[in-house]
């Protein structure tokens, strides 16, 4: 009896035995929504971030938007033009910017020199150097040079009057005048010099050195011997009237 009644209470046992693992089976049931409590907790947040960010990336862009739009900033001005003392505007004409680089210890330092014409395109017309650390620091320099040293040129019709040559160290230039409808037949710094001073109709033609800063200064000297009908007559002490 004593064994039946072992036999009987084992099963019961058995049965019984698995309850706590029920119990250890239904606990987390009851932990599983906490996650999902905790999770529209999160959601906010991302959803609170997300306008942050796209009033950022409108930051560019949109109405107002951008470090340089929508702040009153006004367009840009030209510079002003050359003026002559008398009110006159000048034309400036950059005809050749040289660069020259020195070595040093900590490397190779570069400097600009520019050769520079300035004229009022009625007769007056000067030539300038400037040398600076920078392009536009060495025209500006240049372009002052060149205001500071205008001469006055005669011009007959548009033409020269006369045939000249001139000559201004290794550079030779020759100049003869052209009929209406010729043009500027000449280049480089000879041209640059006609077109300044205002000279629409000329033959030129560079017979010595190729060197710029020669050849327009070599231009401008010729430029500078032409002489009127007039002022040849007065030298010779005959009037117009005599001449004819």
């Amino acid at each position: 009896m004593a064994d039946n009644q072992n036999e009987n209470s084992t099963p019961a046992e058995a049965s019984n035995a698995p309850a706590p693992e029920a119990k250890a089976e239904t606990a987390p049931a009851s932990e599983a929504p906490a996650p999902a409590s905790q999770a529209p907790a999160s959601t906010p947040a991302t959803q609170t971030a997300a306008p942050s960010d796209d009033s950022g990336n409108h930051r560019g862009g949109g109405h107002g938007g951008g470090r340089g739009r929508g702040r009153g900033r006004g367009q840009r001005q030209a510079p002003p033009k050359p003026m002559t003392e008398d009110g006159k505007e000048l034309t400036e004409k950059v005809v050749f910017i040289n660069r020259c680089a020195t070595a040093t210890k900590g490397g190779r330092r570069f400097s600009f020199s520019a050769l520079m014409v300035s004229g009022d395109k009625e007769g007056r017309v000067g030539v300038g150097f400037g040398k600076a650390q920078e392009v536009s620091e060495c025209i500006r320099k240049g372009s002052d040079d060149a205001k500071r040293s205008l001469v006055r040129i005669k011009i007959v019709d548009g033409t020269i009057p006369h045939e000249v040559q001139a000559e201004h160290g290794g550079g030779v230039v020759l100049l003869k005048p052209a009929c209406p409808g010729t043009g500027i037949i000449a280049g480089g710094g000879v041209r640059a010099v006609c077109e300044a001073v205002g000279i629409t109709d000329v033959l030129g033609k560079s017979l010595g050195s190729n060197n710029h800063s020669n050849v327009v200064k070599a231009t401008l000297k010729a430029l500078s011997q032409l002489r009127t009908r007039e002022e040849v007559l007065a030298s010779r002490g005959k009037k117009v009237k005599e001449s004819l």
